[in-house]
């Protein structure tokens, strides 16, 4: 006598609902980085920041690496990539970050980083060659446009007459740091023999992580322990765990689930995080022209992320 088992109605999607959960909630935590990051930047050196984040960080993905795909070694030139992945997306990405909240506030930088998936598109038209339709055309322009009116407090004629300042520029090194880690990191995953996004991932941090205390290094005797408290330590937990492993974990679950393309659309939440965020926990202004601004870099990331056949 056999028996079936059979699937409970329902089953799918409520894990699908879950799923969709775990990617909205990947994108309060990176938009709470902000957040927690200006409070870091604020408070401590910034390398020894970064590297307070990545010891956290570092530590739990190559556990979670060890306990799920044990520890797979890289060969050849796996090395240098890693070693660009941890140079490009943690080591300068986190220098320039830190150093952008000392003189931003969290929602005007949480926007400016917006413009990642315009960039990204972009670069991916140059190097790889994809074709793009016009609306995609479109939304990268409208993607910068949203920028520029939430970088020159909505007054456009400032653009050239000092509304870009050094905060302004660090995080566009940000930006810019992030899209050589997102590139290289596509090529790398691409070839043949390629290591897992994980364990990709898991070992630039590593190595990140090693550049970053080599500065840090230099700096502790910068580090005023008085001003170290438990607020600062509770951000230090949040970005090394909720804001980089976790989030990280989760979000690649999500690219497996549903692909790349509708997993990256969640990221345009992370400004409209980053500035909810920055409004109630610190305080932060309102400004029309960070609504204006948010709400038209966002029409233009989804019109870049728009795909030919959902058009």
């Amino acid at each position: 006598m056999s028996s079936t088992v059979s699937t409970p109605v329902g089953a799918a999607p409520a894990a699908q609902a879950s799923l969709y959960l775990r990617l909205v909630l990947v994108m309060l935590f990176w938009g709470g980085s902000f957040i927690a990051g200006r409070d870091l930047a604020l408070h401590m050196p910034h390398f020894i920041a970064a590297t307070a984040r990545y010891l956290v960080a570092a530590a739990l993905l190559i556990g979670y690496l060890w306990r799920r795909e044990g520890l797979p070694r890289p060969r050849g030139r796996q090395w240098a990539e890693i070693a660009v992945l941890g140079a490009s997306g943690v080591f300068a990405y986190n220098a320039f970050f830190f150093g952008a909240l000392e003189r931003l506030p969290a929602g005007r930088a949480a926007l400016i980083i917006a413009t990642v998936p315009a960039l990204t598109a972009v670069s991916s038209w140059l190097i790889f060659r994809l074709r793009f339709a016009w609306w995609q055309w479109l939304g990268v322009a409208v993607s910068f446009a949203g920028v520029a009116i939430v970088v020159s407090h909505g007054d456009l004629a400032t653009l050239g007459s000092g509304a870009i300042g050094a905060g302004e520029l660090l995080m566009f090194g940000c930006a810019l740091s992030w899209l050589v880690y997102t590139l290289m990191g596509r090529a790398m995953l691409r070839r043949p023999g390629a290591l897992s996004p994980l364990a990709t991932t898991a070992y630039a941090s590593a190595f990140g992580l090693l550049m970053l205390a080599a500065v840090a290094a230099f700096e502790l005797p910068l580090l005023d322990w008085a001003r170290v408290g438990w607020i600062e330590l509770s951000a230090i937990v949040y970005m090394g765990l909720f804001g980089t492993a976790l989030a990280f974990v989760w979000f690649y679950e999500g690219v497996k689930e549903i692909g790349a393309a509708r997993a990256t659309v969640f990221g345009n939440l992370v400004p409209v995080f980053g500035v909810a965020l920055a409004v109630i926990v610190l305080g932060e202004p309102l400004l029309a022209s960070m609504v204006v601004g948010g709400a038209v870099t966002l029409t233009g990331v989804s019109l870049t992320n728009l795909e030919r056949g959902r058009r």
